[in-house]
């Protein structure tokens, strides 16, 4: 099984530094854009099949990565983001900070300590999800020769990637993976294999690195 995990298209809350998690905020033009170019460069993968987190930013990339192929594309909840519960919608810089809470950077610095606003979720939780999602896929006997598109979001790239590679020391792996980025692994009898990391096919004009401690 080879798994193409890639991270949403850019949309105007990440451009504004919003905490979007379960709000579900479409791709904006430069989104499709950079979409667009990663569809490109990924046009001779012959995918069997897509699986997207049901928020339309997620389920937007997918489609454009997709595009003109008969490859069914499911979605499946546990791939959506972290819920920031009453956060969501609230600016994260330091140029427009509204989180009424001291101990934000914990997401980042600390991630494992974190503790969202009301009816929000832990990354713990979030991590149980996607793990439940990764033995899943790896149970399902249709899937075990398949090369497969997961489409979701920046935390939860993470914690997916967590499933199959655990590192207990860097749960971020040094960074929130930027717009379009995709991690490809492979899953030989149960055992996987990262075999790229967070590649974009975008130029550097275009990197933004829109959620960190220091944004």
């Amino acid at each position: 099984m080879r798994l193409y995990i890639i991270r949403h298209g850019e949309t105007d809350w990440n451009v504004e530094g919003r905490l979007q998690g379960q709000a579900d905020i479409e791709l904006n033009k430069n989104g499709i854009r950079l979409a667009g170019i990663t569809a490109e460069a990924m046009k001779n993968i012959d995918f069997d099949l897509g699986i997207s987190s049901p928020l339309s930013r997620a389920v937007e990339t997918a489609e454009i990565i997709l595009k003109d192929r008969e490859v069914p594309l499911l979605t499946d909840d546990r791939l959506m983001e972290l819920s920031f519960g009453s956060w969501e919608g609230l600016g994260c810089h330091k140029n427009n900070f509204e989180i009424p809470s001291d101990h934000f950077d914990d997401f980042y610095l600390r991630p494992m300590e974190f503790v969202p606003g009301e009816g929000g979720e832990t990354i713990l939780k979030l991590c149980r999800r996607t793990d439940e999602f990764y033995q899943d896929l790896l149970q399902n006997s249709e899937y075990q020769d398949k090369t497969i598109l997961i489409a979701t979001h920046g935390c939860t790239v993470r914690a997916l990637m967590n499933s199959a590679l655990p590192n207990e020391d860097d749960f971020w792996r040094g960074s929130v993976p930027m717009n379009c980025a995709v991690n490809v692994i492979d899953v030989y009898s149960g055992k996987a294999d990262l075999v790229e990391a967070d590649k974009v096919y975008y130029g550097k004009e275009d990197w933004n690195d829109f959620y960190s401690a220091e944004a």
